[in-house]
């Protein structure tokens, strides 16, 4: 039986018991206990000729006398003529609990017609929240992972040199106002949200309150969420570590994901087919140009043209009729690999299996 490559890998990825033992931990998070994000406007000095062009970029330049004039340093009026600077948006995720002082990871991205980050250093760039308050400062030199290197005629590149990262390149200057350890009511928000999933997280923490606290302290809210109410004579900080690692059923539900870009075809474990028939050919148009040129007799004072001959060919194979159903993932699979068609075919096919009712799954096209 001959398997096709994104099957393949989508049977090494989930095929698994439809019911899956999890941790706490892994599949919910804590509302109070969450990111926040982090933005800035700055620059970045030092390139070698790879930064913005001023006239294509004007704000750079206004950025750059601005940061001169405030460093007390009079500019000149006229253009300048630059190519060591370049303007960036940096952004970070200011993690939850992080005190004054720590240092978190920034992300830097050019703004103008930069060419390449290699080798720049971000000079002090304060970092804003959604109320405009700052509360992070980053600077440091940034770290990229691609690169170009252009010719005449060729130019080679890999990754994106004008996007780079700082590790811990900004200092936590205010911190996020949290009492988590004043807090009696704990609210989980489950990552992928399902009914089921959401009562076995709730009776799992409610045999453990049961057993060590007399209580039961978890109802479920809806299919994300879960409220916990703390027991007492513990704090949150020790609840929350004594229930996070509790094992829970998780259940996902039946879908079929389709990415037409690249090809990738993944089925989950609970997709069931009805019994259909399937006639999937593949029409190939071959259109081939082949001019001649055609010369005048001499003496005739006729003028040398260029004859056209275009020859199309039609062909069409792989129309056999074949039937597709099945109970479980693996006779899904065999039933579509039984068709001899390529990751393309097969999201075409899955979408008219759709389309026809018998597929019991969600569709999702990426």
């Amino acid at each position: 039986m001959k398997l096709l490559g994104p099957l393949v890998l989508a049977l090494a990825v989930i095929a698994q018991p439809a019911f899956a033992q999890s941790r706490v931990k892994d599949i919910a998070v804590l509302q109070s206990a969450r990111d926040n994000q982090l933005v800035g406007y700055g620059l970045v000095v030092g390139l070698q000729g790879s930064g913005d062009s001023l006239r294509n970029a004007p704000f750079t330049e206004q950025s750059m006398r601005s940061m001169l004039d405030n460093l007390g340093i009079a500019t000149t009026e006229g253009r300048a003529r630059l190519k060591n600077i370049a303007a960036v948006i940096v952004t970070a995720n200011l993690p939850p609990f992080v005190r004054h002082g720590s240092r978190i990871d920034v992300n830097v991205s050019s703004l103008g017609d930069a060419s390449s980050l290699r080798g720049g250093q971000l000079v002090m760039t304060p970092l804003r929240a959604a109320n405009g308050e700052i509360y992070a400062v980053a600077q440091g030199p940034v770290s990229i992972s691609g690169f170009e290197a252009a010719g005449a005629a060729e130019t080679v590149s890999r990754g994106t040199p004008t996007a780079g990262r700082i590790a811990g390149g900004a200092i936590v200057e205010r911190e996020v106002e949290a009492d988590f350890k004043d807090e009696q009511v704990l609210t989980l928000q489950l990552r992928n949200p399902d009914f089921s999933t959401a009562i076995s997280v709730t009776d799992a923490i409610n045999a453990y309150g049961s057993s060590q606290y007399g209580i039961s302290p978890a109802r479920e809210i809806d299919s994300r969420t879960i409220a916990i109410t703390k027991p007492k004579g513990v704090s949150a900080a020790r609840f929350v570590a004594s229930i996070e690692n509790l094992p829970v059923m998780t259940d996902t539900p039946a879908r079929v994901v389709l990415d037409e870009s690249t090809g990738t075809v993944v089925i989950g474990q609970d997709v069931r087919i009805s019994k259909v028939a399937i006639s999937h050919g593949t029409l190939t148009v071959r259109v081939t140009e082949t001019p001649t040129v055609v010369q005048p007799l001499p003496f005739s004072r006729g003028e040398t043209a260029v004859e056209s001959n275009t020859q199309v060919d039609v062909a069409e194979v792989g129309t056999q009729l074949g039937t597709v159903d099945g109970t479980d993932l693996h006779t899904v699979v065999e039933g579509l690999n039984r068709l001899g068609v390529g990751p393309a075919d097969i999201i075409s096919i899955l979408q008219a299996v759709k389309n026809a009712g018998a597929m019991q799954a969600e569709l999702v096209m990426q």
